[in-house]
């Protein structure tokens, strides 16, 4: 059972989604879009070049020291944002979206975090504070960082179903978009996916959040598909190679950037 893998057809047991469908899985550890064309059957548009987006809100929930603030101490770092976030003006704290000109859809969001860190060294130093004590803007930098980390993902998306309809990879009617893995339990990141499937009359389709976290349910699901359809079962693991780290897929992410496909800003 690739992990990934049964992150994106989780959604298939609670929904009758029908292949193809394009996915994007957000986690503390992964940022992929891929079409999903069967069972094991991945075509890879992008995925992070550095870190993943749950991996930036918890680095900058730690920075921010929101374990020490009274209304977040028992949330996990993106719940954490997420919960300040709709208290704060994002306006307060400008950050750039990562790689806005680079036409394909890869992300990245190591230069975002750093981008924080400096207006938090920043604020700190204007606040008179030091680092371990909570700045009195915290809630606009959350705002801040959620919606740009939302925007990029947005971003690439939209051009991960320009490319899928120019090539034919998705449905013309009735495409789907899944979006899982613990980022999407996200409520403003789902929203502004929202915004993405409506302006292009696709569906977006989530797991419930208990679903989006790892849990052993998608695990069980992913062995009943694979059961189903009998793809990479085994009756007899005599001479069964294994592998530490396994590919998911297939990796297109090379003609997404040779497309170059210019998508329309997003109003968000």
């Amino acid at each position: 059972i690739h992990h990934m893998e049964a992150h994106a057809l989780t959604v298939r047991l609670l929904h009758p989604v029908e292949f193809p469908f394009l996915v994007l899985l957000i986690s503390g550890g992964h940022c992929i879009l891929a079409v999903v064309s069967g069972v094991s059957e991945f075509m890879m548009l992008g995925q992070s070049l550095d870190e993943a987006p749950g991996d930036t809100l918890d680095k900058v929930a730690r920075r921010l020291s929101l374990i020490n603030h009274p209304e977040c101490s028992a949330m996990s770092g993106g719940e954490a944002i997420e919960h300040l976030a709709l208290q704060g003006d994002r306006m307060i704290c400008k950050l750039k979206i990562p790689m806005s000109h680079h036409r394909d859809c890869n992300f990245s969001f190591a230069g975002l975090r750093n981008q924080v860190n400096k207006v938090i060294e920043q604020k700190e130093a204007e606040e008179g504070i030091c680092k371990g004590q909570l700045l009195t803007c915290v809630a606009d930098i959350a705002a801040a960082v959620q919606h740009t980390v939302a925007h990029h993902l947005a971003q690439r998306t939209q051009r991960a179903i320009y490319f899928c309809k120019k090539e034919g990879l998705l449905p013309t009617e009735r495409a789907c978009l899944v979006a899982s893995g613990g980022v999407a339990s996200n409520r403003s990141i789902r929203r502004v996916l929202q915004t993405v499937t409506d302006k292009s009359d696709m569906t977006l389709l989530c797991p419930p959040p208990m679903l989006c976290t790892d849990n052993g349910v998608m695990i069980a699901w992913n062995g009943i598909e694979k059961l189903r359809t009998g793809v990479d079962v085994l009756h007899n693991v005599d001479g069964a190679s294994y592998e530490p780290r396994a590919s998911l897929g297939t990796d297109i992410s090379k003609l997404v950037r040779k497309a170059a496909i210019k998508v329309p800003p997003i109003k968000i």
